[in-house]
């Protein structure tokens, strides 16, 4: 009889099949929502399956950095580091650099990295500085601190290079001689690191496996770090400030960390990025990179409180393959290819809305 009452009442706390549904979707309401939008897209878009995977695995490949860079700070306590635009200027002034002066192949992309690496660390920590001094506003503080920072690059690389700072590859400049092209071919180092492992599994269908592996690596990298001192350090200034300081962690050196962490793995992020584009538009690549990034590990079924690596790549498939499938879905229901670029643009922004929005909701009825 006891038995019996046990077992009723676990079932009572487990609740219905149908409540168990209901939590489910709930909890995970936003990647459910895209993936069906996915499935509903694909039979619209009436296109090859093996260019779809083609599209997908590349994209999952060339993003993931610049995703997964989003996870630290989130972790930390500081919401979604739209700053990482900063990292992504990082990275963008390194392949000037060597463009410049005619570096070129793995060793090129590899001095690259190290050329950002200082360059984004600095970045990192001024930002860090100044999001200390917004504390519960970091995420619109970040987003303005890179539109601040995209004058700055535009006014170095508009006015100051070919003037003050000498540029030996004279193709880069406009044909004034002051000024970088808008766009600059990046031959040099074009699938450099894609193409060190390559496999062809099935015909049309293209695996750059040394960069997926890349992405492996950091996600195993990720995982130990949080598992560090300093890893949960961060983890107890996210999860509560004032304990924190009281527990005698320097919650304003931690967080700095946090955000130069981000900020490096966003300037190696968008190098890797822009060596699968091959092409770097000088005042525009680094643009959308906060707005694609967030929405990407939003759309995965992370908050602006928590968030994992698995949840970065899920966000990347699905945000991605929406993108892929969208343009060609329009075009078939409407015969107009440009209602699925609206609709991309729409997802975006409404994803990171509404997720601000059921944050704090949350926060309201805790």
């Amino acid at each position: 009889m006891e038995k019996d009452i046990k077992l009723e009442a676990i079932e009572t706390q487990k609740g219905t099949p149908k409540d168990q549904l209901k939590k489910i979707f709930k909890t995970h309401a936003v990647p459910i929502t895209f993936i069906l939008l996915c499935v509903v897209g694909y039979i619209f878009a009436e296109m090859p399956f093996i260019f779809l995977v083609n599209e997908v695995v590349a994209r999952v490949a060339r993003n993931s950095f610049l995703v997964i860079s989003l996870i630290v700070p989130v972790i930390a306590g500081m919401g979604m580091n739209f700053s990482i635009v900063l990292g992504a200027m990082a990275g963008q002034i390194a392949l000037i650099f060597i463009t410049n002066y005619g570096f070129a192949g793995l060793s090129g992309l590899l001095i690259a990295m190290l050329i950002a690496t200082p360059v984004a660390i600095l970045f990192g920590y001024l930002t860090g500085i100044v999001l200390n001094k917004a504390i519960g506003k970091e995420m619109i503080t970040s987003m303005i601190l890179g539109f601040f920072a995209n004058g700055i690059y535009q006014f170095i690389f508009l006015v100051l290079a070919g003037t003050i700072i000498p540029i030996a590859n004279k193709d880069l400049l406009l044909s004034t001689g002051i000024g970088i092209k808008n766009s600059i071919d990046l031959a040099g180092i074009r699938y450099v690191l894609d193409d060190l492992i390559k496999i062809r599994p099935v015909t049309g269908l293209v695996v750059p496996v040394s960069t997926l592996l890349l992405v492996a690596f950091l996600c195993f990298m990720i995982t130990l770090f949080f598992k560090s001192k300093l890893g949960q350090d961060m983890r107890a200034t996210g999860q509560n400030i004032h304990i924190a300081k009281v527990s005698g962690i320097n919650v304003g050196k931690t967080r700095i960390i946090a955000i130069i962490i981000s900020t490096v793995l966003a300037a190696w992020g968008q190098i890797l990025f822009l060596q699968n584009i091959s092409t770097l538009q000088t005042y525009s690549s680094h643009e959308q990179v906060g707005l694609f990034s967030v929405a990407s590990l939003l759309v995965g079924g992370a908050s602006i409180s928590k968030a994992t690596y698995k949840q970065a790549l899920l966000g990347i498939l699905l945000f991605h393959l929406l993108f892929i499938i969208s343009p060609f879905a329009g075009q078939n229901l409407v015969n107009n290819s440009q209602i699925g670029e609206f609709f991309r643009v729409f997802v975006a922004y409404g994803v990171i809305g509404i997720a601000l929005l059921l944050h704090s909701w949350e926060r309201k009825n805790a």
